[in-house]
């Protein structure tokens, strides 16, 4: 559903379950930092809202999007990780390099999912605009973050 439309912060409560004793990984692109830190600061404080301990959120970072696959992998594979957060943000620029960049980052999130049997979520942002990344970083569409971290939560209850 298109942000412009539905708020990223605002999520049904429905499945949404205590996750004390739970362990997430939140992998961050370096790339963009203004943003990603921001979409960071949301997946782990909605974390926190929902019961996840601070011992229990590991975050690791790499350098940029297309490194995301890779690190959700191995964050993926320790087996005390419950769920991987995947976060990024990937301006649409005057180059092909963003269809290649976003086309590869959403096919290794997903198949490191499938690899491992768990939530490891896409928390990327394709926004055409630097404002727009902004927008769903905390600004006037909420935050992608949020989403991303209800989306770990509601998949762990599934």
């Amino acid at each position: 559903m298109a942000s412009s439309i539905k708020n990223l912060s605002e999520y049904s409560s429905t499945n949404v379950l205590n996750v004390a004793e739970k362990k997430f990984g939140i992998v961050v692109s370096e790339w963009n930092e203004e943003v990603t830190e921001a979409l960071y600061n949301g997946a782990y404080e909605t974390l926190l809202a929902h019961g996840a301990k601070k011992e229990n959120i590991v975050r690791k970072t790499v350098p940029g999007s297309f490194e995301l696959s890779l690190g959700g992998q191995w964050m993926a594979q320790q087996e005390d990780i419950d769920a991987v957060i995947c976060i990024g943000c990937v301006v649409q620029g005057e180059t092909k390099h963003f269809d290649f960049i976003c086309d590869a980052v959403a096919q290794g999130i997903t198949n490191v999912s499938l690899k491992y049997n768990k939530p490891v979520i896409f928390g990327v942002l394709t926004p055409n605009t630097q404002k727009q990344a902004l927008d769903r970083a905390g600004g006037k569409h909420g935050n992608k973050g949020d989403e991303a971290a209800i989306t770990a939560i509601k998949m762990l209850g599934f």
